[in-house]
């Protein structure tokens, strides 16, 4: 896969809500930030857009920027940019991996994480979403939004959410592709081509109750 198709699949991930949780017989990988309700879950931004919301950061209210920054952390959307440094170096290194031998790639990743911290901050990222966060919301809706989260339901939120977000999009998919599978499978009368395409691979028995894929992680 080419880097420039990993990048730009990390930076769709920012706008979904989680990606399926890791079976427990794999470590835990790191995966990209899941949004919290009351926080926007916006599109990746393009380079303009990033430079101008963290040029519109300068100017937000010292008050009211106080109060986003405290809603980041009570929400852990605070973390975004570090788990999203975290989850495009994995799929840096994993790219890589396949391309250069263990001895340079630790020093390719060395130099690739200094320079990622250069060249996209964390404190950048954090500002640019305090603007974001500052055009979206009043002052009164940040505070409501604080009362909520600083209350035992809100904080239950923060930590309940990705899991109901994982597992809904894991029986979402489920459903989809076995839909979409029973509805290839009826057409394949009239569209011959899709009997070969439908065929369990070899060994496998016709028939056989195969589990969907997970999403791409």
């Amino acid at each position: 896969m080419k880097l420039r198709t990993i990048l730009l699949a990390a930076a769709l991930a920012i706008g979904t809500p989680a990606l399926a949780q890791t079976p427990s017989s794999t470590p835990p990988q790191p995966k990209p930030p899941a949004h919290q309700p009351g926080v926007l879950a916006h599109p990746a931004a393009s380079p303009d857009q990033a430079q101008g919301a963290s040029a519109t950061a300068d100017k937000v209210d010292p008050a009211k920027e106080q109060a986003i920054r405290h809603l980041m952390d009570l929400t852990e959307s605070s973390k975004m940019a570090q788990d999203l440094n975290a989850y495009v170096t994995k799929q840096v290194r994993d790219a890589m991996g396949q391309a250069l031998p263990a001895d340079k790639l630790s020093k390719f990743m060395q130099t690739f994480a200094e320079k990622l911290d250069s060249a996209a901050p964390a404190s950048a990222i954090t500002d640019a979403t305090v603007s974001i966060y500052a055009q979206s919301f009043s002052m009164e809706d940040i505070q409501g939004l604080i009362q909520f989260y600083e209350s035992p339901l809100g904080q239950r939120v923060v930590k309940q959410l990705p899991h109901v977000a994982q597992e809904s999009q894991r029986v979402g998919v489920q459903m989809e592709q076995k839909g979409a599978l029973a509805v290839l499978r009826d057409m394949s009368t009239e569209y011959p081509e899709l009997k070969s395409m439908l065929e369990p691979p070899a060994g496998e028995a016709p028939g056989a109750d195969r589990s969907p894929a997970e999403p791409a992680k």
